[in-house]
């Protein structure tokens, strides 16, 4: 949780601690590398829901609130919102777990848009739940 009390949505899908290597000269992770992380955990998720495979379609607007700074923590949490015929639509957000810190920080947060694909990779429904 952070000081707004406020606490993620959706399910704790990634974890991981951003390095010296993730960052710019002035100790900043770089966005891109974020967001490389969101898509990893749509991709963990939604092939859960798909039971099999999945490639990103879209990802709809991101902007960032807070910095990723080295040694934070990168906690990822993603919840399914929607689900079409062939694709899906996560809500993701990212949050920093500040370094030696319980403090909870919202980094960003986007719509990413999931299709399910078939051996061919052709897109192919995604089964109901259950």
């Amino acid at each position: 949780m952070n000081e707004n009390g406020t606490k993620p949505t959706g399910e704790l899908t990634l974890r991981t601690l951003a390095m010296p290597g993730d960052a710019n000269a002035a100790g900043d992770i770089f966005g891109g590398w974020v967001m490389a992380q969101m898509d990893l955990a749509c991709g963990i998720r939604a092939a859960e829901r798909a039971r099999g495979r999945v490639v990103t379609a879209a990802v709809k607007e991101m902007s960032f609130a807070k910095p990723m700074k080295i040694g934070d923590t990168l906690c990822i949490y993603t919840h399914v919102t929607r689900v079409g015929r062939t694709s899906m639509t996560l809500k993701v957000e990212a949050w920093a777990q500040r370094y030696l810190s319980q403090l909870m920080e919202k980094v960003t947060d986007a719509d990413f848009v999931m299709v399910a694909l078939d051996k061919d990779g052709n897109p192919t429904p995604v089964p109901a739940e259950g």
